[in-house]
């Protein structure tokens, strides 16, 4: 299994209520709707950043966390390029995220303790 690991920093116009109440209500719902993704997406997780602070750690750099798995790197690739998802979640996705400051992780699990 594949795992594609978003780090999401959402659009500095937006605040974080916002940014998570349009990543949960909105972008999910576009998102779920490609044909593409229903074909090629087993799990899809979100994750949004609360707003706590440690001593002697940074401040959190991003908003959220987006994971998606996939039988296979080709199918991730299959997704992100199919045109359905490129003309309609894309654009979407430069509403409520900084797209030059999300970064992202290809991986597969090795789980220690589940």
């Amino acid at each position: 299994m594949i795992k594609f690991t978003i780090l999401l920093k959402r659009n500095p116009q937006m605040t974080q209520e916002a940014f998570v109440s349009y990543h949960k209500s909105n972008h999910a719902q576009l998102f779920m709707s490609i044909q593409v993704v229903k074909k090629t997406v087993r799990r899809y997780i979100q994750q949004h950043a609360l707003e706590v602070e440690f001593p002697g750690l940074p401040p959190p750099k991003y908003d959220g966390i987006t994971e998606l798995w996939f039988d296979s790197v080709e199918a991730l690739g299959e997704c992100f390029s199919d045109p359905e998802y490129l003309a309609k979640a894309r654009p979407d996705e430069a509403k409520f995220l900084d797209l030059d400051a999300c970064d992202f992780v290809v991986s597969t699990e090795n789980p220690v303790k589940a």
